[in-house]
């Protein structure tokens, strides 16, 4: 079985080699042992703290393979952007042109640098080990992470956006940035992708303030705006499928697209619900294949049969209830993994 959990710290060799596999653009996963170790510490210690509202508190969690113990995906959460690490990106807008003597009214497409210093929450950090690339296991890794979210509202800011990968080539070349961003920062993409994990302050001291007219630059960089990395179209696909849409803002390095979508209109977040667990028995087999959780802080998150009462209690069976660390009595959140409804049931 697949189980999302807490990342610890025993996690980290394998966190460094998926990080190594992920590729150039992978922002918030350096292959850095030491900016991977502190992101681990940083994440160990929101999940200890009970913050009244979001603070910026890094979540990250691993999938896990139960049968061999090995993690085969990562993915996160940082609670809220702001304060000294703000969040940067391109906003496309139009500046109207107007001449009447050239009879001439049109719309300029401009990229103008935007700083957010209080809010959204982000999602990202999202990689599965190739071989793992199966059996809806992207989804799950993708998606446990809302049922957290659903669970602790209060710990993430009301707007959630993901920022997903642009397009870079596979010497870690990007059109976007040798046209751009190479002129004001003097060094590659990837030297300069790694930089943000070390300090943004060079972003806030270099990146130009004025608009920049999208139709000056080159062909290749123009059609780079708003791209997804072939890699990266699955995860798009799925946070499309829970409502995230284009929020007009693009990578200031690689112009990848930022999608985005209200925290409490997330699917998962909005159609989960919270039941007792009536019973721990074996299920038959036409049960309905849900995305399940338990709603505690030592957070654990699976994928696998249920039968839902008319009231909303829950039957799952053992080797589900030791996956999430649950038994009779305790309370599991349960939602689809595709846009459909959860079966009832009049079995106890």
């Amino acid at each position: 079985m697949m189980v999302l959990r807490p990342i610890r710290h025993t996690d980290l060799e394998s966190l460094l080699a998926m990080a190594g596999q992920a590729g150039y653009g992978m922002t918030t996963l350096p292959p850095d042992k030491t900016l991977l170790q502190r992101r681990i510490e940083e994440s160990m210690d929101a999940f200890v703290i009970h913050p009244e509202k979001p603070r910026g508190e890094t979540y990250l969690f691993i999938l896990e393979d139960t049968a061999t113990g090995r993690p085969a995906g990562v993915c996160g959460m940082v609670s809220k952007v702001g304060g000294f690490d703000p969040f940067f990106s391109y906003r496309i807008r139009g500046i109207p042109l107007v001449s009447p003597m050239l009879g001439l009214n049109k719309t300029m497409p401009v990229l103008e640098l935007t700083i957010m210093y209080d809010g959204p929450a982000i999602v990202g950090s999202l990689f599965l080990l190739p071989e793992y690339r199966k059996d809806g296991n992207g989804r799950l890794l993708s998606l446990a992470r809302f049922l957290f979210m659903a669970q602790f509202p209060q710990r993430f800011d009301p707007h959630v956006i993901a920022e997903m990968r642009g397009k870079i080539e596979a010497d870690g070349r990007s059109p976007f940035w040798d046209a751009v961003g190479r002129h004001f920062f003097d060094i590659d993409f990837p030297r300069a992708d790694y930089l943000t994990m070390v300090d943004k302050k060079f972003i806030v001291e270099l990146m130009p303030r004025h608009p920049i007219y999208i139709p000056l630059l080159g062909a290749a960089a123009q059609e780079a705006i708003g791209k997804v990395h072939p890699a990266t179209q699955p995860a798009l696909k799925i946070l499309q499928d829970e409502g995230f849409v284009f929020e007009n803002m693009v990578d200031i390095f690689e112009a990848g697209a930022v999608v985005g979508c209200p925290r409490d209109q997330i699917r998962t977040v909005r159609e989960s619900r919270v039941g007792k667990v009536r019973r721990i028995a074996e299920l038959p087999q036409d049960a309905q294949i849900l995305g399940l959780s338990n709603t505690t802080l030592d957070f654990r998150a699976c994928r696998a049969g249920v039968l839902v009462d008319g009231d909303g209690g829950v039957q799952i069976d053992s080797s589900s209830a030791k996956a999430l660390s649950v038994q009779a009595g305790d309370d599991i959140r349960y939602v689809t993994l595709r846009s459909g409804t959860v079966r009832g049931t009049d079995h106890g």
